[in-house]
């Protein structure tokens, strides 16, 4: 597949929770595009990912520390950085879910992001240039019940996307947010077979169910491809006056109220 011209290529890239789903698609689209791509995340990816893998536990600070050490050595730092990793924590009623639950949520979805760009995106600034993608989730406009400290986590994230480019803007650094709906990522295929086998249906039903509750316009999910053109386009010189932003990628996902 070849791509308009978008000032990517020689650009060095790193994307965390890149080992397969939103990252794997997002690190194949800049390898696309000419960009050197750096992926971290505990499980090795394909081997046929055209990406340079680094293994990091992105829920720790020692492991945000030591990643951010091995990017800067083996390239000096980014242009673009991709805050892809993320989880939720198994489901639970609001009241009851534990601190633990809670803090495990908070360190993988947000402050993995802000330790890694502390990091990293002092380089930028010093360069006077550079791209900063969080990439949060329509939870954290939509809450989903069971899953509050995920949803709080990514909300918080997108707060902290707003603040940050306000800091950094006028050093040439932008910073965007991208808010995926419901992809079928590999991992969502996995829940998706989870459900159907407990429910005694097809996958296909489970799917639709889901497609119905959150009332998705265009009536199926997305694909992880999606997202990484998005991605891609906001790191891109085309979209040079976008900072500070959320951009949903979720079907045209209706609330229900």
């Amino acid at each position: 597949m070849t791509y308009p011209e978008e000032g990517l290529r020689g650009l060095r890239v790193l994307v965390t929770g890149g080992s397969r789903g939103l990252g794997a698609a997002t690190a194949r689209r800049f390898a696309a595009a000419g960009a050197t791509v750096l992926t971290a995340s505990r499980s090795a990816p394909a081997k046929d990912l055209p990406a340079t893998f680094i293994p990091a536990d992105l829920a720790t600070r020692q492991g945000v520390a030591e990643l951010g050490r091995r990017v800067l050595d083996s390239v000096g730092g980014v242009d673009v950085l991709v805050n892809n990793a993320g989880a939720a924590s198994a489901p639970a009623p609001t009241l009851q879910r534990s601190n633990e639950s809670w803090q495990a949520d908070l360190d993988i979805n947000l402050l993995s992001a802000v330790r890694l760009d502390r990091a990293l995106v002092p380089g930028m600034v010093e360069r006077g240039s550079g791209v900063v993608v969080h990439v949060s989730s329509i939870a954290s406009r939509l809450p989903q019940r069971t899953e509050a400290s995920y949803a709080a986590a990514k909300a918080a994230l997108n707060a902290y996307s707003r603040e940050l480019a306000t800091e950094v803007g006028e050093h040439g650094v932008r910073v965007v947010c991208v808010l995926p709906g419901f992809v079928a990522t590999e991992g969502a295929v996995e829940h998706l077979r989870h459900l159907a086998d407990r429910q005694g249906v097809g996958v296909q039903e489970v799917r639709q169910q889901i497609v119905n509750h959150l009332n998705v316009p265009m009536g199926r999910p997305g694909d992880p491809e999606d997202v990484a053109e998005m991605i891609a386009f906001l790191a891109s010189g085309r979209a040079k006056w976008l900072t500070g932003a959320e951009f949903r990628v979720d079907g045209g996902i209706i609330p229900v109220v």
